[in-house]
Formats: structure tokens, C-alpha cells, sequence
């Protein structure tokens, strides 16, 4: 398994169609511009009005570069990093020019060429400034710690999960061969899957596979008790999603919900596409208690979700009573159905 020092740093060029980076983008320049009126004005009344005026030709170059970089986010993720980072600063500073340009022809102002390259040197700046304050926070939420945690979390199976497993199979060698052998596969490709490398995304059809496969080796210790309906038929297997998104919460369904009911029960999971947003459950039964499990689980997937996706990921987790009065514990989470800078 690679060291978490050998993890590459995170690209500096951040992915334009994400909502979270569009509206930092729209607030940080309109902060820079409020700041710039404020030191313009010649008071606090003059601030407001002043910051009116120069908002009148910003916003229409910020939304014009926004929606350029949107839709030329898939070519610019191909460039070089270097090369991307001056595209961008090229396209600011170029709108600001002939923005300024425009406006200057509109009012009939003869100021020459000064203003216009004012305009450009203040848009290509805000650009820069913009794109390196996306990269510091890029590398602030550096997936070096989530990877720590993570590795913590998914390198190990449980040993008395092992041990269950292994005896488990040995309890079968003899009575159902073909099915010992099956279940001995399936573990080690379970654990080959935890030796992967966790930085790169994996096809939600093979997260789900890895799951049933998971299932079953828990169904080899708990035989009828432990149910499970599967609903995933329309979800989109080639969606990449971050590995081991949805193990640790079947782990947590089967030793927090299952295992101390003493009874049999039902765990559900459910993937569903609605629009361009996938939506994940897994829900599980429990006696009153917190079922939730490992909560350390909980904060380590909605890391790395953030990781990933900013704000577009949506991960929620809590108990609620059913109609008929059983205690269900349930964990949504809601993906955007896009691959990051595609």
C-alpha cells in the first residue's frame, strides 16, 4: 500500500462546473470589489453607491468567464497545469479588456488605452488571485489526512470478522465444498480490494459487487438472521465513485443493527438515479439504541465526499421511528451524477 507521503498533491486547477467552486469564485470577487470601493470612497455613504458602479461591469465579466470555464472545464483539465492556470488568467484579463473597451465607447470616454489596460491588469489579478487561493484550499483539504483515516478504517477487517469467516468456511469444507471455495474467494477478494490504492475512484458497479460479496461472507456467520434487499437496478454502474464508499456502511448495518437484535433483520440498499443526482440508503433496524455505529466511519466517508465533490455531496444519518413504531436507522447520501471535470 503506498505511503501517505507519496500522495501526489491535489490539482491546482480546480474543476469550474462544481457549484462549490462557482460560488467562491462569485463571492471572492465581489468581496475584492466591495474592499475596492471602500478604499475609493471618500466615505461610508459613498461606499455603497460606489460599489454599485463598479459591480455594474464586474458581474457581467464574472458570470462571461464563469460560464466560459464551465463549458471549457473537460479541455482544460487536458492541459498542463501551468498552461491551464494562464489560460484562465489570459481569459480574465481579456473580457476586463474588452469590457472596459466597450464601456469606454459607450460613454464616449477618450482616455486612451490607460483604462483599458488598467482593466486587464486588474482581471488577469483578481484571476490569479483567485486561482491560488482555490489551490492553498485545495492543499489545506489535503486527502492525505482522510487517506490516514481511511486506511485506518478500511486496511482492517475486523479480526474476529476473519476469524468468524475462516471458521465458517471450515464448518463447510466437508458438507458443501463448492461453497467453502466460493467463500474463501470471496474473502480474498475483499481484501484485495481494501489494498487498493483508495485515491483513485472506482465504478459503482464494482463498489455494489464488493458489498454482495462482503454480504455474503457475513451471512457464512449469521445465516437466517441477516437479510438483505438489494434495489440497485437502475443505478449507474459507470458512475466512478471514491472505494469503499459503501462498505463500512453495510459493516456498520450488520454489527450495530443486525448482530444485536438477536433476530432476524432486513437490511436495505438502495440506489437510485433521479436527474443528474444519485441517491444512495442503506438502512437498518435497531432496538431504541443508537445504531449508528462507528461515527468515525460516518465523518470519514463525509470527508472524503468533500474531498471529492465540495458541496455538491450530500451525506445525512439518523435513527427514526417507522409507522409501526420498529426503530430504523438510515444513512442517505446524494451524489452528483457527473464525473469531476468531465
Amino acid at each position: 500500500m503506498p505511503s501517505i507521503k507519496q500522495n501526489p498533491a491535489p490539482p491546482p486547477l480546480p474543476d469550474f462546473r462544481n457549484f462549490g467552486v462557482i460560488l467562491r469564485a462569485l463571492l471572492g470577487v465581489n468581496l475584492l470589489a466591495l474592499c475596492a470601493a471602500l478604499v475609493q470612497s471618500q466615505g461610508i455613504l459613498d461606499w455603497i453607491p460606489r460599489y454599485a458602479d463598479m459591480a455594474a461591469w464586474v458581474q457581467p465579466v464574472l458570470l462571461l468567464n464563469l460560464a466560459l470555464l464551465a463549458l471549457g472545464a473537460p479541455l482544460l483539465r487536458r492541459l498542463p497545469t501551468l498552461s491551464g492556470q494562464s489560460l484562465v488568467v489570459l481569459a480574465a484579463a481579456g473580457s476586463s479588456a474588452v469590457m472596459a473597451d466597450v464601456v469606454r465607447f459607450l460613454t464616449f470616454d477618450d482616455g486612451g488605452w490607460q483604462p483599458v489596460l488598467r482593466a486587464a491588469l486588474l482581471g488577469g489579478l483578481v484571476a490569479a488571485t483567485l486561482l491560488a487561493y482555490l489551490a492553498l484550499r485545495a492543499r489545506a483539504f489535503s486527502p492525505a489526512l482522510a487517506e490516514a483515516r481511511l486506511q485506518a478504517l478500511t486496511a482492517r477487517i475486523r479480526p474476529h470478522f476473519l476469524f468468524n469467516s475462516l471458521n465458517a468456511v471450515l464448518s463447510l469444507i466437508r458438507a458443501e465444498p463448492r461453497r467453502a471455495e466460493t467463500a474463501l474467494e470471496e474473502l480474498a477478494e475483499l481484501f484485495r480490494a481494501l489494498m487498493r490504492d483508495t485515491r483513485e475512484l472506482t465504478p459503482l458497479a464494482d463498489e455494489i459487487a464488493l458489498c454482495r460479496q462482503y454480504l455474503d461472507l457475513e451471512k457464512l456467520r449469521l445465516g437466517e438472521r441477516l437479510h438483505v434487499e438489494w434495489d440497485v437496478d437502475t443505478a449507474p454502474g459507470e458512475l466512478r465513485v471514491p472505494p469503499l464508499m459503501l462498505q463500512p456502511l453495510l459493516e456498520n448495518a450488520v454489527y450495530h443493527g443486525i448482530e444485536p437484535l438477536g433476530a432476524p433483520g432486513v437490511v436495505n440498499v438502495r440506489c437510485t438515479r433521479a436527474a443528474d443526482e444519485v441517491r444512495i440508503e442503506v438502512r437498518n433496524p435497531c432496538g431504541g439504541g443508537s445504531a449508528g455505529g462507528s461515527q468515525m466511519a460516518l465523518a470519514n466517508i463525509r470527508e472524503r465526499l468533500a474531498l471529492h465533490y465540495d458541496i455538491e455531496a450530500r451525506m445525512q444519518a439518523g435513527e427514526r421511528v417507522l409507522p409501526d413504531g420498529r426503530h430504523e436507522y438510515c444513512v442517505q447520501i446524494v451524489l452528483p451524477c457527473r464525473e469531476r471535470g468531465a
